[in-house]
């Protein structure tokens, strides 16, 4: 059955302007980081209060976006649907990786741990590393990948789109946007196929925690970013 013209043309002009607010939801989340890392820091110092302002807006911002358009916390990955699913599509890929990254830094000398030293401690530590991860998962895929999908639909271009973005606010440290931008392929794919934020963050936390251990913090800058690179 042939489809009426009239409906194709009524929905080719609906397209366009709803990849242009999902364009525009993901430059106004990636303007608020870069006005964190550029502007903020710079004017500020860290005063966290200030800090925060960039923050909230990205959270609000996200939050009536998530409302307009009907997304359940389930659909962005804020319970515990689809958690062991996306922890076994992770493990995989994760594991070599860990294996690599904690090998080369055997070969090359650079293994170090310099956090704190009593199990508390050190649960506590990688417990606020698991939100500070969870709160970039939230950003990088509830936001820029579901919305990448809205732009050029599921699958790889959108995958490489929020792999870029999340590189890209990693700059100018030059080996953690390499990194970042191949763990965010890892991850954006996971999510479309099993989107958990809680697995993200677990697998973003201790990714993050293999790097810096067994890399010099003279070859990634402490992991700085933005204007605290310099």
């Amino acid at each position: 059955m042939l489809q009426d013209p009239n409906n194709l043309v009524r929905q080719n002009r609906n397209v366009a302007p709803a990849r242009g607010r999902a364009a525009a939801e993901i430059s106004f989340v990636v303007l608020c980081v870069l006005a964190a890392e550029w502007a903020v820091i710079p004017v500020f110092g860290r005063d966290k209060r200030i800090g925060m302002i960039p923050i909230a807006a990205v959270l609000i911002f996200t939050f009536l976006s998530h409302r307009r358009r009907g997304e359940s916390a389930s659909e962005i990955g804020l319970t515990r649907r689809h958690f062991w699913e996306a922890l076994r599509s992770l493990l995989p890929w994760m594991i070599p990786a860990a294996a690599f990254i904690l090998t080369m830094g055997a070969i090359l000398g650079s293994l170090h741990y310099r956090g704190p030293k009593s199990w508390e401690a050190i649960l506590l530590a990688q417990f606020w590393l698991f939100l500070w991860g969870l709160m970039q998962q939230y950003a990088l895929q509830a936001v820029v990948n579901r919305r990448a999908q809205e732009i050029c639909g599921k699958g790889w271009w959108s995958i490489l789109m929020a792999a870029l973005v999340f590189g890209f606010l990693h700059l100018p440290n030059v080996w953690l946007t390499a990194a970042t931008l191949a763990a965010g392929v890892l991850w954006a794919a996971v999510y479309q196929k099993a989107p958990n934020l809680f697995a993200l963050a677990i697998s973003h936390s201790l990714m993050t925690t293999v790097l810096a251990s067994s890399i010099s913090p003279a070859v990634l800058h402490g992991m700085r970013v933005g204007y605290n690179y310099f």
